[in-house]
């Protein structure tokens, strides 16, 4: 699988309106209506959407 990446400031707040950790997750892909995450501990795997 693919490494994850750190989110930048504008994913952070879209990660903190989804009740998500910032510190936490790591983004493994970036499209335009959604984030691809993974865990940092865990490795669990969320795709939520982007307005």
């Amino acid at each position: 699988m693919k490494q994850g990446k750190r989110p930048t400031r504008r994913e952070m707040k879209v990660l903190a309106g989804f009740g998500l950790s910032p510190e936490s997750w790591l983004i493994t892909k970036r499209l335009p209506a959604s984030l691809h995450l993974i865990h940092r501990q865990t490795g669990t795997i969320k795709v939520i959407p982007v307005e």
